[in-house]
């Protein structure tokens, strides 16, 4: 996915803020806190996640299938997003 290294400092910024969010976590569960606590801060994780799985899709998305060059990169680009999409949505 060579089209991410445009904006790549900006997706390296969201996945050391969930890295961030996840020693919260080990600090957490290292102290005994509260369930609901730790639950919570799993809730946000998630939620980063998605969102930067989101926006690496939406990119594939745009350079591999809508802004292809051709209808065989388009092909290869929407096959791409359906194996991605079947993993993650297991």
């Amino acid at each position: 996915m060579s089209h991410l290294s445009r904006d790549n400092s900006k997706l390296i910024a969201r996945l050391r803020r969930i890295k961030g969010q996840v020693e919260g976590v080990e600090r957490a569960l290292e102290a005994e806190a509260d369930c609901t606590e730790v639950l919570r801060q799993i809730a946000s994780i998630r939620g980063a996640m998605n969102g930067l799985t989101n926006e690496v899709l939406q990119e594939h998305l745009h350079n591999h299938v809508v802004n292809a060059a051709t209808d065989a990169a388009r092909v290869q680009g929407a096959e791409e997003m359906i194996a991605i999409l079947r993993s993650y949505l297991k």
